[in-house]
């Protein structure tokens, strides 16, 4: 007798196109439950900036790896498989459909290409080092020590390099051939938010300036305050441009400027790194993605 493979619908796309209003609708029209497959929603503290699921909304629908660490606390990719992989298990349990959302590729495809990633331990006097070089410093030494996970990683984001430096360094081996894949027992249905660019932008421009009204200085200065500057967590788009204007090192019009770039940058490599994956199903309207669900849970 074939044991039937847990199904799992998975709402991904760049930054504000919309992810998770589709999923939380989804979620309730289908009694499933939602897993956050976002790098920054799962630290404590970190609300405003990362448009954060309300209270509200997290009543409607049971979420996961929300507010799961303090960010003061490392957590990896391979956090998130394990964690994740022990929540679709008690939802299958229960008869529950996962919703698993979110614009973090790489922690996606642990759970859809079952890809597993080494548990190399960080080394923090070798990251101490590195840390205080650039992005483009960072790249010629990932080239040279592992040129083809360079050809394959997002250049821009210097936890990603550092991290692939660092294990790199201490395997001696291509993090990407480390990066080994297993087959998972899982139906996957993947759906795609699929913008118009200039409207995006125009969402994500928008959406900056409400984190500004809705206090995003302040929750940058709270964390500071707690933690440290120097704090992991706040490197991510929006917290590190609030830090440098809270520092005094640019006005606050300048932050605002860069956070609307860069998170417009970010959205364009989240793109590039989703459209690889063929699988993907690509809608623009909440209509198209009711009936894809109810199709696939059929």
């Amino acid at each position: 007798m074939t044991i039937p493979k847990q199904k799992i619908v998975v709402i991904l796309g760049p930054t504000a196109s919309g992810k998770s209003a589709l999923a939380l609708k989804l979620a309730r029209k289908f009694q499933g439950a939602i897993i956050s497959a976002d790098s920054r929603q799962l630290y404590q503290g970190l609300n405003i900036g990362t448009a954060k699921p309300t209270r509200r909304e997290m009543n409607l629908v049971p979420h996961f790896l929300i507010d799961r660490v303090k960010p003061n606390k490392e957590y990896t990719a391979a956090n998130f498989k394990d964690d994740a992989l022990s929540i679709l298990k008690k939802l299958n349990d229960k008869k529950i459909t996962p919703f698993v959302v979110g614009g973090t590729g790489l922690y996606i495809s642990t759970i859809v290409n079952g890809l597993n990633i080494p548990a190399i331990k960080p080394n923090h006097t070798f990251r101490k080092i590195l840390k205080n070089k650039s992005a483009n410093q960072l790249t010629i030494l990932l080239k040279r020590l592992a040129p083809k996970t360079a050809r394959n990683i997002d250049l821009k984001n210097k936890r990603r390099l550092i991290r692939a430096i660092e294990i790199a360094k201490t395997t001696g081996q291509e993090p990407i051939d480390l990066q080994k894949k297993v087959s998972l027992s899982f139906e996957i249905l993947q759906i795609g938010m699929k913008i118009d660019r200039v409207k995006l932008y125009q969402r994500i421009n928008q959406r900056v300036d409400s984190m500004i009204k809705s206090g995003l200085i302040a929750e940058v200065r709270q964390l500071a305050k707690k933690y440290s500057w120097k704090l992991p967590a706040l490197s991510g788009i929006g917290y590190k441009q609030i830090g440098q204007y809270l520092r005094g090192e640019i006005s606050k019009e300048k932050a605002i400027e860069l956070i609307k770039r860069d998170t417009r940058h970010y959205a364009k490599r989240q793109i590039t790194w989703f459209k690889r994956d063929k699988n993907i199903r690509w809608i623009n309207s909440s209509r198209i993605a009711e009936n894809l669900v109810n199709q696939f849970l059929k």
